[in-house]
């Protein structure tokens, strides 16, 4: 399979303006189920403005400057504990039946603490006992090569640990539920339902619409924030920080970097990322209008990426899926910087099942992040093209197609684009969910030129 460079046009998509509400009842259904899955007395969901997605995902709520904790017990109890700031801001959540309780020492330094400042007192008021197990879920969890305590430990904070065994009575009491949320192939959030996906594509869309903002409108004399802030950020929840770096020859391209006030000038390699809830897209290259011996690498590098297409799908292994892509990399003198795809949801990186060696299948309703980071890159040049993709089955497509008609069409619409101007037939099993799928323009001085089958 050879590519080409060829002139194309963005059919309008149309960007979604209203991100869909997850329905009561699903957030109800979502916390139930965790619950039974981690098979304690209460499961306990941390989080702070960080590492907000576990206890977003299960009920709508995403604390502001603080921490916070959801309590699920038995008979559906429903507890959510925060600090001075998020208690008014949690009438925002979408799970139903759920108190809010205040503890101040979840506040920022200063702040009143007269009123609830002890979080073991506070879990004993909501009613958690010695000799009753509890299942913490953190930002995430540790493998058992990465561990060796007697005790197991946790990606949360200490007083949020030592406070859970104190009430508890029993350090072995409080065991890690981490993966009943972030286990990449069984994990509530690793099969998302109907309700997710649409309002995971109204990021992933509207991210990706930024980023190709930001590549149209890149000229010679922009500095880097008049660049970026093309994106027309309108207040939509970051994923992560926005990235914008340039280099000039000589000088490495930094790629987690935020815009600075460098002029960009021809020649300069470039990269730009923009994540919301729901995906991340991500477009890096020469900002030039043409370069022979890089667009024979920028050729290579996509023929992986559609290689990426070619193998994943529902029920391959995620090993399969790294080492089809690293050997059709490598047949090119290209590498991959880290996975070759990931589980996205309203964190930028969930898990992934695509490892080395791993037997963990895609399955129906995976919301991924297509990414494929060429290395090694050559002086200050910039390759990448990321976007998400959610997997879904026959049943799960027509269940999209009858509750979100629109974003049914969006995708459809997507399909067609990527058939009909890029030459590759996607599976029907792929939503492609961003607003430019698959166009990767290696040249951002002449960013109407993108890589198509020849």
């Amino acid at each position: 399979m050879t590519f080409a460079l060829r002139p194309v046009r963005l059919p309008d998509f149309e960007v979604p303006h209203s991100r869909p509400e997850i329905p009561a009842d699903i957030y109800a259904a979502r916390a139930d189920a965790a619950h039974a899955r981690a098979g304690c007395d209460w499961l306990v969901v941390y989080a702070d403005r960080e590492h907000l997605a576990n206890i977003a995902f299960l009920t709508g709520f995403e604390p502001r400057f603080e921490e916070a904790l959801l309590l699920l017990g038995k008979g559906g109890r429903r507890v959510l504990v925060t600090g001075n700031e998020s208690g008014s801001y949690a009438v925002l959540a979408g799970l139903p039946d759920m108190d809010v309780v205040l503890c101040q020492t979840l506040s920022l330094l200063g702040q009143p603490r007269e009123a609830a400042p002890n979080l073991e007192d506070v879990l004993v008021g909501i009613g958690v006992r010695r000799g009753e197990t509890v299942g913490l879920i953190g930002w995430k969890y540790l493998g058992p090569e990465e561990w060796r305590g007697r005790l197991p430990t946790f990606q949360a904070p200490a007083f949020v640990v030592d406070t859970l065994r104190a009430v508890a009575g029993d350090s072995e009491a409080v065991s890690d539920a981490t993966p009943v949320l972030m286990h990449p192939e069984t994990g509530l959030r690793a099969v998302v339902d109907v309700h997710e996906i649409a309002a995971m594509e109204w990021g992933a869309a509207r991210a990706s619409a930024a980023v190709w903002r930001i590549v149209q409108g890149a000229r010679e004399g922009d500095d880097e924030f008049t660049a970026a802030g093309r994106m027309g950020y309108a207040g939509e929840p970051l994923s992560c920080h926005v990235m914008f770096a340039s280099a000039s020859p000589g000088r490495p391209v930094i790629g987690l970097r935020s815009p600075n006030g460098r002029r960009l000038s021809k020649g300069d390699g470039v990269t730009t990322a923009v994540g919301y809830w729901g995906g991340l897209s991500c477009r890096a290259g020469l900002f030039t209008d043409h370069d022979d011996a890089f667009l024979d690498v920028a050729k290579a590098y996509f023929r992986g990426l559609v290689e990426w297409y070619d193998i994943a799908d529902i029920g391959v292994a995620g090993g399969e899926i790294f080492t089809y892509v690293t050997e059709a990399l490598s047949e090119h003198g290209l590498d991959q910087a880290l996975n070759p795809g990931h589980l996205v949801g309203h964190d930028e990186w969930v898990h992934t099942p695509v490892r080395p060696g791993s037997t963990e299948r895609l399955r129906s309703g995976m919301p991924f992040q297509v990414d494929v980071i060429p290395v090694p890159m050559t002086d200050n040049w910039a390759l990448n093209h990321e976007d998400s993709v959610t997997f879904a089955d026959a049943a799960l497509r027509a269940e999209l197609a009858a509750l979100y008609p629109a974003v049914h069409a969006r995708i459809e619409a997507r399909r067609a684009f990527v058939r009909d101007e890029i030459g590759i037939d996607l599976k029907p099993s792929i939503l492609p969910m961003s607003h430019a799928p698959l166009a990767l323009p290696p040249f951002w001085l002449a960013s109407d030129l993108i890589l198509a089958r020849a």
